[in-house]
């Protein structure tokens, strides 16, 4: 599922950061984004799957248009190396996330502590941003609606871990890189 990407590129703001894109880079960029009600209007959306557009992120980084339909999630994960942020732009999201610093190597299954646990909402509107190995899944919990995001993140995704989770058991299960989204 795509659109033009020309389409895109053309109907964004462009307004690089001179140098490397911080978090508050990437969070002013996928605000104003989100913000662009033609850009979130003209995103096809599946009745069963995400469909997603990539976008022209600021600073090289990379950047993408998500829909979510009613239900839907990305399951456990973090973007390695690569600093992040997202608003949701119609409907709400919901954002579990840890707050934890995992290894970056070496494991298969880890046990949590308590209190690493944390929940957000995130109606239209809101959003945040986050650091390098930020371990999260984003759902849709409506059953009714789909719901629309911005994200971006730099430097351009290099790879995601893939987690599952059983209590305070996480169990690596996955790692893919950019050329298996292709």
């Amino acid at each position: 599922m795509s659109v033009s990407p020309a389409a895109v590129a053309a109907s964004q703001p462009v307004a690089a950061p001179a140098s490397t894109p911080a978090q508050a880079d990437l969070l002013d960029f996928v605000r104003r984004t989100a913000a662009d009600a033609e850009l979130i209007a003209s995103l096809p959306l599946d009745p069963e799957g995400r469909t997603w557009v990539r976008l022209e992120g600021p600073g090289g980084s990379e950047a993408w248009l998500i829909g979510w339909p009613p239900g839907t999630g990305t399951g456990w994960h973090d973007h390695a190396d690569s600093v992040g942020a997202f608003v949701t732009a119609a409907g709400e999201l919901k954002e579990n996330s840890l707050a934890v610093r995992l290894p970056s190597d070496g494991w298969k299954t880890l046990e949590l502590t308590d209190d690493v646990d944390r929940e957000r909402r995130l109606p239209a509107g809101t959003g945040r941003s986050f650091g390098r190995h930020h371990v999260h899944e984003v759902l849709n919990e409506s059953p009714d609606r789909h719901a629309i995001s911005v994200h971006a993140y730099y430097p351009p995704l290099p790879q995601i871990r893939r987690f599952s989770r059983s209590g305070p058991i996480l169990r690596l299960e996955q790692v893919e890189r950019p050329e298996d989204w292709q």
